[in-house]
């Protein structure tokens, strides 16, 4: 029925439709049209598929979206693994990412993981899109009309400021005192975190030099571990971040944390990974 569309509403290219044979894959459902509609010629028709906001085509998009995720459903069935598609903003630090998707890899569930970074709006769009299960965010979803998601908190995080050693030895004294005139590494402006770190600097009135910011927040980090600047991170991390980026806690920033989301899109039948991914949050996050 996608081929009819490409038919246009006119009376000179409606005998196109009519054209079809009726052993055709589309006479069936031109057939139906007629008697859904009453319609009695083919150039009628067209100008039903032709309707620039139809509600014939808007259903017909969903069946093929579906119709695409049965296809890769099927084609998952013959593999030992289910799929599970997730998207993760690019502000969610990798090792927060990693202890929610780990054991999902592992028994009783066992998936075959599909994880992709993107922009925090694409992402939404994907996940309106039957095109992922889930997507981990540091914010909620929006609330719009034609966006129907919902948004489970995964954990909340306290977090604290990193240094290298050569940095803890000039800015480590005296937290959080010392830290007027340290180089300083920040998430972008407009994020969560980013708004937090502000609101706590200009209470304590400190005055760093910003040197960079980024949306990565991998990316952030590996400028710290080179000693060009202070970064924060969650303050449970601290293990994992001495052994990755060779950087200690100066100390908690009180009164900032992170939040992580998962947002997934309504479905009569969920994915059970996330279900577990929500289930099991807090525990695999807390330390």
């Amino acid at each position: 029925m996608i081929a009819t569309w490409s038919v246009p509403a006119t009376p000179a290219r409606a005998p196109e439709i009519g054209a079809l044979e009726p052993n055709s894959r589309t006479a069936p459902e031109i057939a139906r049209l007629k008697e859904l509609y009453g319609l009695r010629d083919e150039e009628g028709i067209a100008k039903i598929l032709n309707r620039p906001v139809s509600s014939v085509r808007r259903m017909a998009e969903q069946i093929f979206q579906l119709g695409e995720r049965l296809r890769q459903h099927l084609a998952d069935s013959a593999t030992a693994r289910p799929r599970l598609a997730v998207g993760v903003t690019e502000a969610v630090p990798k090792l927060a990412t990693f202890r929610l998707l780990e054991d999902l890899l592992r028994p009783p569930l066992s998936v075959r993981l599909e994880c992709v970074e993107g922009a925090f709006d694409d992402l939404l769009g994907d996940l309106a899109l039957n095109r992922l299960d889930l997507v981990i965010a540091d914010r909620t979803a929006p609330q719009r009309a034609n966006l129907k998601l919902h948004s489970h908190l995964l954990g909340v995080a306290p977090i604290a400021l990193y240094g290298t050693k050569a940095l803890q030895r000039s800015h480590g004294a005296g937290f959080p005192r010392n830290l007027d005139g340290a180089p300083l590494l920040l998430p972008t402006r407009g994020s969560p975190l980013r708004t937090s770190i502000d609101a706590w600097l200009e209470a304590n009135e400190i005055r760093p030099e910003v040197v960079a910011e980024f949306s990565d927040s991998a990316l952030l980090k590996t400028f710290g571990r080179a000693g060009l600047g202070l970064f924060p991170a969650p303050a449970n991390m601290h293990a994992d971040i001495a052994a990755q980026f060779g950087a200690a806690p100066l100390g908690t920033l009180q009164g900032v944390s992170e939040s992580w989301y998962a947002i997934s899109a309504p479905r009569r039948v969920q994915h059970p990974a996330v279900l577990a991914i929500q289930q099991a949050a807090s525990e695999r996050l807390a330390h």
